[in-house]
This record gives structure tokens, sequence and C-alpha cells, in this order.
């Protein structure tokens, strides 16, 4: 079935004055014309590449179907010269070209359809360029409650208003977005963006079902925003059922796509320090992106794309799939191990929910109200249990306008089993002397 996307004139009034003011870069925007057959460029200032001292470069790796097995790949020739040099701001066309494949393998989405992908020094690079291109200072912006910590700065930075919508173990409502767009204030601008994070959210943990995902997607028809889907946790989901489709997916069963801009993340399961991310989304959304990477920082470094891609293709997409699953059941080995002491030493102490993507557990103090309020987590957490030797984060820091709960969230990724066991039997005396036992 042909899919319509929507006009490129559609996304004008969702752009920022800043994105509106943005020009492409003078140099940069001549570099496809040096690929000319016949073309003498005297364009660039790109360095000569006799000058650079490398000669190849050998990476190392396990192999994707045995982990008792090292597999070697070489960087040299045409993608080690690519690597080294200057490159497109969107990405070397190599990876960019692996990562389509990679869309449509997992999204269903192709080639032509209305969007495009730009790379980007993780997706956290991506996302902030793609706030920065779509809100002004002051917009009210759409957000799940509890919110990613490291996006609320960008927000921040714009004043912007927050209106929460509440997550439970379901993911999302999308029920309660829609009671905020029903009920929106009369004559004050709608949102133009909702940012959420659909699977193994950051701080909760809780992936959204299909079912509130479909809901999500009509809403941002009827109600025209745009959805950031931030999917750092895609390929660390470890549920029992089937992964649900992504937001980007699912926009196919519109009547038309380009409501989605997703952005994905190689970092969980590559290398965090590699820094590379992608984001996929409208072509003029892209373009405003890939003029801000332009004189932000020219491009997302080559040798890292070259790197990638070398290690990415020698593997192919089937064993990339192979790889991707075996760091998903690492993780939920990881989440079981941490489910098990908190069992044994939080039970009546703290409630939550199992978590079926990612790295965290989002849990509830039961702690004694006050002045019959639900005690925060924050005093207790920053206090009490850093005076036991345990860290973890307070929830009012993943909460819009910094409100109190008795939330907190761990981190489960890192530690061995009896790191773990330790961790919460100090966790669980610091609630056990709050509580006054």
């Amino acid at each position: 079935m042909a899919v319509r996307a929507l006009p490129a004139e559609y996304y004008t009034p969702f752009l920022s004055d800043v994105a509106k003011e943005r020009k492409p870069a003078p140099i940069r925007g001549l570099y496809p014309l040096e690929n000319r057959p016949g073309m003498i460029s005297l364009l660039a200032g790109k360095p000569n590449a006799s000058t650079f001292p490398f000669t190849s470069i050998t990476i190392k790796s396990r192999s994707p179907t045995d982990a008792s097995a090292e597999l070697t790949t070489e960087l040299s020739g045409k993608v080690l010269a690519e690597g080294l040099q200057y490159g497109p701001t969107a990405g070397l066309p190599d990876l960019v070209e692996w990562v389509y494949g990679l869309q449509e393998r997992e999204h269903g989405r192709k080639k032509g359809e209305g969007w495009r992908l730009s790379i980007g020094s993780g997706s956290q690079d991506v996302l902030h360029k793609a706030i920065v291109a779509l809100v002004n200072p002051g917009d009210p912006v759409l957000v799940e409650s509890p919110l990613y910590a490291g996006v609320m700065p960008t927000f921040e930075a714009l004043h912007c208003e927050f209106f929460a919508v509440p997550t439970d173990s379901k993911g999302i409502r999308s029920d309660a977005l829609r009671s905020t767009l029903e009920n929106w204030p009369a004559g004050k601008p709608k949102p133009k963006i909702l940012y959420t994070v659909p699977y193994g959210g950051n701080p909760t943990g809780m992936t959204a079902v299909k079912e509130r995902r479909q809901e999500v997607l009509a809403l941002a028809r009827e109600h025209n925003f745009l959805i950031l889907e931030d999917d750092p946790y895609y390929y660390l989901y470890f549920g029992e059922a089937a992964r649900p489709p992504s937001y980007f997916t699912l926009e196919r069963e519109l009547p038309e796509v380009g409501r989605v801009i997703r952005f994905d993340s190689l970092s969980k399961i590559l290398s965090a320090g590699i820094r590379i991310g992608f984001a996929c989304g409208p072509e003029p959304i892209m373009t405003v992106i890939d003029m801000h990477t332009a004189v932000a920082s020219l491009q997302t470094p080559s040798l890292t794309q070259a790197i990638t891609f070398s290690l990415l293709d020698s593997w192919g997409y089937d064993n990339f799939k192979t790889h991707t699953h075996t760091v998903s059941q690492f993780y939920r080995e990881k989440r079981d191990v941490f489910e098990k002491y908190m069992k044994k030493y939080l039970d009546g102490l703290a409630e939550w929910d199992r978590p079926e993507a990612g790295m965290f557990f989002w849990f509830k103090l039961l702690l004694p109200a006050v002045d019959g309020k639900e005690q925060d987590s924050e005093s207790i957490i920053r206090t009490k249990a850093l005076e036991k030797g345990v860290l973890a984060l307070p929830g009012t820091v993943f909460l819009p306008g910094r409100g109190k709960t008795s939330y907190v969230r761990a981190a489960f990724s890192l530690l061995d089993e009896a790191e773990v066991e330790e961790a919460i039997k100090r966790l669980a005396a610091v609630v056990l002397e709050a509580k006054g036992a």
C-alpha cells in the first residue's frame, strides 16, 4: 500500500524562530557537487590525506554468534579514507544506507516515504537539536511524567511550560493526554510536540502497550502535534510478550505519515563512548537539524562512523539482531537478580512494577505520611542512604516542576549479585529507620 507523506509546507508552523532563521552552510551545502564527473573542486579547506599518519585500523570484537570467538575487522582503503576526512553533515553514506536498511527491517519504513535520517553524536545530540528546531522560548510542551532527567534542561533553558502526562505500568496514559487536550484553555496555543520514551522508559522502566501508542497517534493527528519518540532502550526489550511496534511503525496505519520523529541510539548495544545515534523524521525538520549540526560541530566524527559501519557491515543485519537479543537477555538476567533481592529485603517497605525493558527499577518507598501527605524520598536518599554507602536517585529529579514524590530510581546494569544484595540491604535499613522500626 502506498504511503502518503504530509507536504513540506505542513511543517513551517512547527519550526521555531531560530530554525526559521537558519541558513545552509555556504561551503558544506556545495559538497555534493564535488562528486560530479569531471568536476575539479577548489571548494573546501580539507587537509590533504597524504599527511595523515594512519594507514589502517584493526578492530577486534566478539562474534555475535559465539562469544568465545574473536572477529577481526580492518579499516583501510576507501572506508579509512572517508573516516579520516571531513564528511557529509547527515552522516557517511555507507553508514546512512546501512541504517536505512535497518529501519526498513525493524520498523517497516522505506526510503521515499517522506522521511530521511541523520547520524548524530549519540541520540541526545539530535534530540536536543530537534527540540531547539521546534520549540520557542515559553512554549507549552507535552511530556510524559516521570520525565527523563537528561532532556529536562533543554526544555528548562527554553523556559517551556510543562504539561505533564502521567504514566503507569502500560506506559503513557493516553486517556490523560486526551483530557488535557480536550480541556485546553481557550485562546492558549496548543503544544506542538509530545516527548516520550516508549520502551523501558527512563526512569520508570515501563513500555507503552500498542493500544496506548495508537491512541496517542490518533490524538497527534486530531490535535496537530508531533511525537518525539526517544528510544534508546528499543533493543533492550526483554518482556514476555512480543515487543510492541514503534510509533514510527504504527503511523503507517494513519492516512498520512510525518508526525513522528524517531531517535535511536547505539550506546546501549555497541558502545556508549562511540557516541553514535540517529534521528529519522520528515525532511524539512531533518534539514534544520543538519543546518544546526553544520554550524555547531560540522558533523558527527567520521572515524567513529567508519568504525561503526565496518563492524555492522561485517556482521550483517541478522548477526546484529542476534547481538541485540544477547544484550537484552543479559539485562533481563540483571533485572531478575535485582528483583530477587528487592522481594527479599524490600517486601512491605516498597512497591514497584517489573520493568520489561531498559536498565531501571522505579519503586515507591512505603514511608509514613507527614501532615497527611506522601513523604518525599529526596532527603532520605540524598542523606540517610548516602551515609549508609548506597547511591540512588530520588524521584523528584524526574518530575517536571521538581515536585515531591516517594519514588526512587535504581539502575541495575552494572552491579554483580553480591553488590546488588548489599545495596538493597542498605536501602532497606534506611527505610526501616525512617519508619522508626
